[in-house]
């Protein structure tokens, strides 16, 4: 995306309290979802276990999905999307904690799925399309495709007419396969890495789900998993991205 004075006055973050606050505009997005008042810090960890634990977190990003998706004239619901993983360092708070040898962290790891946007796409409509659809955190030291079945089954509800996945070469191989008979039908596309290719390779249909990982991960709730539950680590996610979206609404 191109900086110019019309993007950087959409992006300005000044406000006459913290850098966090919503505009005007954010907060008409998101508030028909809430409830209208903010009581205390108390009652407001009360909601917060009670939003997670009843699905309201849940259904609040499926609404807003469905949002974004249909202003840039798409299907209410993805029919493909990307699955992908990533680890961060846990604190010693956790009661969950593995190592992942690849990326040398020990923590948990966080299978999140997103559908990705068309590469036609004007960049704001693409971030619009490019959504955070399910997530399942776990061990670091679970592989992707030991923990891909608890996104899968997530994905049955969150979008049900989701059928074909693009994955990497972490979800080859016919256990995950197996894994997935009971969850319905699924055609799973692996995107491979060329074997010629030196350094970075950019691949296809994977380019957006590395770019919404990295706008997550400037959220300093989430540049380390502070949650003692599992629970709760998926909560922060869905905040997350929640804002995210509300954010992209507010500007269309």
């Amino acid at each position: 995306m191109a900086w110019t004075e019309l993007t950087r006055a959409q992006h300005n973050r000044k406000t006459a309290r913290y850098p966090g606050d919503l505009t005007a505009e954010e907060w008409a997005v998101v508030c028909p979802l809430l409830p209208k008042d903010f009581p205390p810090v108390s009652t407001v960890r009360y909601y917060f276990y009670r939003w997670r634990d009843d699905g309201l977190l849940s259904e609040i990003n499926r609404a807003l999905v469905a949002q974004a998706r249909h202003a840039v004239g798409r299907g209410m619901q993805p029919t493909a999307g990307v699955i992908d993983s990533q680890s961060v360092k846990a604190s010693e708070n956790t009661s969950i904690s593995g190592f992942d040898a690849g990326k040398r962290i020990k923590g948990r790891g966080c299978a999140r799925h997103r559908f990705e946007g068309p590469p036609s796409a004007p960049d704001h409509h693409r971030q619009l399309a490019s959504n955070l659809i399910a997530c399942q955190v776990h061990s670091a030291g679970i592989q992707d495709r030991d923990g891909a079945p608890g996104v899968f089954a997530k994905l049955r509800r969150e979008a049900p007419r989701l059928r074909h996945m693009f994955v990497d070469g972490g979800y080859a191989g016919p256990k995950l396969r197996e894994a997935l008979v009971p969850l319905g039908r699924w055609t799973l596309r692996i995107v491979k890495r060329s074997d010629a290719a030196k350094g970075f390779e950019v691949l296809p249909r994977r380019r957006g789900v590395e770019r919404t990982f990295a706008w997550l991960g400037r959220c300093r709730r989430l540049a380390k998993d502070w949650e003692k539950t599992i629970e709760s680590a998926e909560a922060w996610v869905l905040i997350t991205h929640i804002r995210r979206i509300t954010r992209l609404l507010a500007r269309t």
